[in-house]
């Protein structure tokens, strides 16, 4: 689903009887939950189906948009437009449209909630912006794209070409028919930009990071590292040079001891690097798509226990 409404309870509004079961056959199929009988509204757009409703709280998951961050990011706003609370996992309207809005939230008074839109259910957000709030970051280190580790996994340990890992990646569902923003390092590009705006405090778009994928790597570029006792891996990297920080999406090669240079074909990892706290990181193994969805109600359930709270409940 696109789009999810819930009530101050917390409560989904769906239909009586859903069957999750077929929904989730319905997505494999890439058929939208107008499909489903007694659901949807084939034809409605998004945007007219949230004015066509009385809700409390927007989640919003649409595919990933780089060019315009249509139509989710128009979602978004007329949402925070009409005072609603927003929960969302997608990376475009974040990546294009940060400032913005954050400041449409902070006008409307509520919150715009994005923990799920940076490697899933790894609370690299909340980590960054709650638990090392005072300290200074000197350093992101992140391996936000579960596609390229499973790949860059594959070939060093079975020694298979990028094509070969690439293409089981696909028949296994882990790849998109179209994997350019994974493999040509678009999508950890996207995450790093947002963890610049909302935890380093830096207006960052994507033209600040330099980005170069894993399609290059080779069997050989692999076996070297190994050979000199390090793991190479697609890192997403912040390093704080004088007020600022330069920021680059690359295969680099990792000591072995480092802890992101451990993780397995499933796992995603960030580690920060600070002034005051030390070196704090957390690994998630996410072979599939339900942390992610248990992030969004992670935020859901931040919004309504806020909201609460303002109520004096």
């Amino acid at each position: 689903m696109a789009v999810g409404v819930a009530d101050r309870s917390g409560a989904a509004l769906a239909p009586e009887g859903l069957d999750i079961a077929r929904i989730v056959a319905l997505k494999e199929a890439r058929q939208g939950v107008a499909s489903y009988p007694g659901a949807g509204r084939p034809g409605l757009a998004v945007r007219e189906a949230l004015a066509a409703v009385q809700a409390d709280l927007l989640v919003e998951a649409l595919p990933t948009n780089l060019r315009d961050a249509q139509p989710g990011l128009g979602l978004i706003r007329d949402a925070l437009a009409r005072g609603l609370p927003v929960a969302t996992a997608s990376k475009g309207p974040l990546v294009l449209a940060y400032e913005s809005l954050s400041a449409a939230a902070a006008q409307a008074g509520v919150r715009l909630a994005f923990s799920a839109a940076v490697a899933g259910g790894l609370p690299t957000v909340n980590l960054g912006r709650r638990d090392l709030a005072g300290s200074t970051v000197l350093q992101v280190e992140g391996i936000f794209n579960s596609t390229t580790n499973y790949i860059l996994t594959s070939m060093a340990e079975a020694g298979v070409p990028f094509a070969e890992a690439l293409a089981e990646a696909q028949r296994r569902g882990i790849a998109e028919a179209d994997p350019s923003l994974d493999v040509d390092g678009w999508d950890a590009a996207a995450k790093l930009v947002i963890v610049a705006n909302s935890v380093l405090g830096r207006p960052t778009t994507l033209r600040d990071v330099e980005v170069t994928g894993i399609r290059g790597v080779t069997p050989e570029h692999l076996a070297r590292a190994g050979r000199e006792g390090r793991v190479l891996k697609l890192l997403a990297l912040a390093e704080r040079v004088g007020d600022d920080y330069r920021l680059a999406v690359r295969p680099t090669a990792l000591e072995a001891g480092h802890p992101l240079a451990r993780l397995r074909p499933w796992e995603m990892g960030v580690r920060y690097t600070t002034d005051t706290m030390g070196v704090i990181y957390a690994v998630i193994d996410e072979p599939d798509p339900l942390p992610t969805a248990a992030a969004v109600l992670r935020d859901v359930i931040d919004i309504l226990a806020l909201d609460g709270r303002n109520r004096g409940e």
